[in-house]
C-alpha cells in the first residue's frame, strides 16, 4: 500500500511539473493538448486518460484530441472496457453538469474503478464541448472524489495555453513590425533610387542572415537587376546576373512568393529557381514581388546558406515589399532625367488608355464621345410632324324629297354602294292615294270636257249658235289634273333614293328611324367616292417654314401604326386655321403608293413631311430654343 501512495505522490510531482510547463507553452496545439491530457491524468492518479471534443449540434459526432496510458496497452483489461462503454453517460453528465463522477460498476460507495471527468472551458461562441475523461482505478470513492477536484483546477490551464499563444502571437508580431518599420526608415531616408534599393537589400541581409539579397526592377517586360547586398557595382552582363533575372521573372510571372526548397503543398513552378540553387550552390532561396497598383513591378530575392526560410520570414519579407514598393516607386519615377521621365510618364499614359484598365472608365469616355457625334453631326433626318384626315375626292349629300316619313333604309356607314342602289325608301301610300285621285280628276275632266263637246255639236246640227266655254274649262281642268298627277309620280320616282356613283356611305344611319318623320331637304346620307382619295394634314405654323419647298413624306394610321404610306404635297393652303389655341395650316397631300382595301374616307393618323438633315440636338432643343427667344426678347 506504501509503494502505491508513493507511485501516486511521484506521479503527483511529475504531474504538477508537467503541468507548470504546460501553463507555460507556446507550441503547437497538437504538443500541447498530449501533454496536458498527460499532466492531468498524473495528477488525478489515472490509468487512462481520453481529451474528446464534441459538436453541440450533433452529440454523437466525437473528436479524439488526445489519449493517454499510464503502461502504454491497449483496451484489454476489464476496467478500460467499462470505462470506454460508459464514456457516452460520461460525456453527457459532463456537458450537462460541468463534471462527472461515475462508477464502472456497482454502488458509489461500494465501487472501486471511476469515470472522471471534467468540462474544460472553450472561448465564448465555440460550437463544440471539450471534456477531459480519465478512468481511476482500484481506489476508494474518497479518492476519487478528489481526482476530479484536481481534475477541476487544472481546467482552466487551456485557457492559459491560449492566452500564451495570443501573447506570444502579438509579441513575433511586433517584433516583425518594428524590423519592418526600421527598415522602411532605413530606405525612406535614402534620397536617391540606388541607394534606397542598396539599403533595403543590407537592411534585409542583416535581418534573415542571408549571403545576397538582390533587387530586380520590371523594365521593358524584363526583370533587371537594380541592388546587390553588401556591393556598390556590379556587371550586369555577369552570368550570375543573368540567372537571378531569369528567377526573379519566374516569380514576378506567377506574381507570387517562391521558396526553395519548394514546400511539399506548394503548386507553384519553381525550376528557374531550382535551377539557380544547383548552379550557384544556393541552398535556401526566397523570391517576393513587390507590387505597384495591383500589379507586380519588382521582386526582391534572398539567398540564405543555412535554414530554410520558415512562414514567419517570409511573411515579414511580404510586408517589407509591400511598406517599401510605394517609395520605392517614386524614387525610380523622379531619379531620372526629365527625358525619360516624360517618355515613362507617356508610356503609362498610352498604356492605362489601351490598356485593360479602367475598362468602365473607358467605356464611359467611348459612350461620351460616341454620344457627342449622335448628338451634334447632322446625320438625323427632321420630319415636321401633324395629324391627317382621308378625304375622298367626290362627297355626295342626299336629302329628304319631300315631306314624308321613313319607311324603309338597308344601309350603314362604311358599307360600299354601287351606283343606283336603293339606299332608303320613303312612305307611299299618301303619294299614291293622291296619284289615283289625280288620275280620277284626269279622266273626269276629259269626260267632261268631251260631254261638252258633244252637246255643243249636236246644238250646232239643231241651228244653234253654241259657245265652246265649258269644253275649253274641262281640258283645261284636265291638262292642270295631269300635271298635278306627273308631279305625283315624280314624286313617287323620287321616294327611292339612290346612290348616284360608286361610293360608300360615310354618314347616315336610320335604320333606327323607320317611320320618323322627315322634311323637304333634311340631309340623310353622306356619299364619298373611294377613288380618287387624297390626304389633308395639318401643320403646325412653327414648322410650316420647313417644308414650303419638300415634297414628300410618310403617314401612319392610328388603327395600323406599324404600317407606313407615302405622300407627295401637292398644296399648302396660304391661310392658317384656328385650332385648339393654336395655328394649323392644312396641306393637301396625294398617295404615292396604292390604295389600301381597307382605306376609308375619315380615317385619321399621324404624318410626317421630310425636312432634311439636322443635329439631335437640333431636333431636341429648337423648340425650347425658339421659346427662350421669344421670353427672353428685350
Amino acid at each position: 500500500m506504501l509503494t502505491v501512495r508513493e507511485g501516486w505522490a511521484q506521479a503527483l510531482e511529475d504531474g504538477l511539473r508537467e503541468m507548470v510547463r504546460m501553463r507555460q507553452l507556446t507550441g503547437p496545439a497538437g504538443e500541447f493538448w498530449a501533454g496536458y491530457l498527460s499532466a492531468a491524468a498524473k495528477i488525478t492518479g489515472a490509468t487512462r486518460g481520453y481529451l474528446l471534443l464534441r459538436d453541440a449540434a450533433q452529440p454523437d459526432r466525437l473528436k479524439k484530441l488526445a489519449e493517454w496510458s499510464a503502461s502504454g496497452q491497449g483496451h484489454a483489461s476489464p476496467a478500460v472496457q467499462l470505462f470506454l462503454r460508459s464514456m457516452g453517460k460520461t460525456l453527457e453528465e459532463t456537458v450537462t453538469q460541468g463534471q462527472a463522477l461515475l462508477p464502472l460498476s456497482g454502488s458509489l460507495e461500494l465501487a472501486t474503478d471511476f469515470s472522471v471527468a471534467a468540462l474544460v472551458p472553450l472561448p465564448a461562441g465555440a460550437r463544440e464541448h471539450c471534456v477531459v475523461a480519465c478512468l481511476v482505478e482500484q481506489t476508494a470513492v474518497e479518492q476519487a472524489r478528489e481526482s476530479l477536484a484536481r481534475l477541476r483546477l487544472v481546467a482552466d490551464v487551456p485557457a492559459a495555453y491560449r492566452q500564451q499563444r495570443e501573447i506570444e502571437a502579438s509579441r513575433q508580431e511586433a517584433e516583425r513590425f518594428a524590423s519592418v518599420l526600421d527598415t522602411l526608415v532605413q530606405v525612406n531616408q535614402e534620397k536617391r533610387f540606388l541607394s534606397a534599393a542598396l539599403s533595403l537589400c543590407n537592411a534585409l541581409a542583416t535581418r534573415f542572415r542571408c549571403e545576397r539579397v538582390t533587387l530586380g526592377w520590371l523594365d521593358g517586360g524584363y526583370v533587371r537587376l537594380q541592388a546587390i547586398s553588401r556591393v556598390d557595382r556590379f556587371d550586369k552582363h555577369m552570368a550570375a546576373v543573368k540567372a537571378i533575372e531569369v528567377l526573379m521573372e519566374e516569380s514576378l510571372d506567377q506574381d507570387d512568393e517562391i521558396v526553395w526548397p519548394a514546400p511539399e503543398s506548394s503548386k507553384l513552378v519553381a525550376r528557374e529557381h531550382a535551377q539557380y540553387s544547383r548552379d550557384q550552390s544556393a541552398s535556401n532561396l526566397c523570391s517576393v514581388p513587390l507590387r505597384g497598383g495591383g500589379k507586380p513591378v519588382a521582386v526582391l530575392t534572398c539567398e540564405r546558406a543555412e535554414g530554410a526560410f520558415t512562414e514567419a520570414e517570409l511573411e515579414q519579407l511580404r510586408l517589407a515589399a509591400d511598406q517599401t514598393s510605394a517609395r520605392l516607386m517614386e524614387l525610380k519615377r523622379v531619379d531620372r532625367w526629365f527625358g525619360s521621365r516624360w517618355a515613362a510618364a507617356g508610356r503609362e499614359a498610352l498604356a492605362g488608355l489601351l490598356g485593360p484598365e479602367k475598362t468602365w472608365a473607358k467605356l464611359g469616355v467611348l459612350a461620351g464621345a460616341a454620344g457627342l457625334v449622335v448628338l451634334f453631326l447632322p446625320i438625323f433626318n427632321y420630319r415636321a410632324e401633324g395629324s391627317f384626315i382621308l378625304r375622298s375626292g367626290d362627297v355626295a349629300f342626299l336629302t329628304s324629297p319631300f315631306d314624308g316619313y321613313i319607311s324603309q333604309s338597308t344601309t350603314r356607314p362604311g358599307d360600299v354602294v354601287s351606283s343606283n342602289a336603293v339606299l332608303l325608301k320613303l312612305d307611299t301610300s299618301d303619294l299614291e292615294l293622291e296619284e289615283a285621285n289625280a288620275v280620277a280628276e284626269v279622266n273626269r275632266y276629259l269626260r267632261e270636257a268631251e260631254k261638252a263637246r258633244a252637246d255643243a255639236e249636236r246644238l250646232r246640227a239643231a241651228g244653234r249658235v253654241v259657245g265652246l266655254a265649258d269644253m275649253r274649262i274641262n281640258q283645261a281642268l284636265a291638262e292642270q289634273a295631269q300635271k298635278r298627277l306627273e308631279i305625283l309620280r315624280f314624286r313617287l320616282r323620287q321616294a327611292e333614293l339612290r346612290a348616284p356613283f360608286d361610293s360608300i356611305v360615310v354618314e347616315g344611319d336610320l335604320r333606327q328611324r323607320l317611320g320618323s318623320p322627315v322634311k323637304l331637304g333634311d340631309p340623310l346620307f353622306r356619299l364619298a367616292k373611294l377613288n380618287p382619295i387624297y390626304v389633308e394634314a395639318e401643320i403646325e405654323e412653327n414648322d410650316v417654314h420647313e417644308i414650303l419647298e419638300k415634297s414628300t413624306g410618310e403617314i401612319a394610321f392610328v388603327t395600323q401604326p406599324k404600317l407606313k404610306f407615302p405622300i407627295r404635297i401637292q398644296r399648302i393652303e396660304p391661310a392658317a386655321l384656328p385650332k385648339e389655341g393654336k395655328n394649323v395650316f392644312v396641306v393637301r397631300c396625294e398617295l404615292a403608293g396604292r390604295i389600301e382595301p381597307w382605306w376609308r374616307p375619315g380615317m385619321s393618323g399621324v404624318c410626317k413631311i421630310n425636312v432634311e438633315k439636322r443635329t439631335l440636338w437640333w431636333i431636341l432643343t429648337h423648340r425650347t430654343a425658339d421659346f427662350l427667344r421669344l421670353f427672353f426678347w428685350w
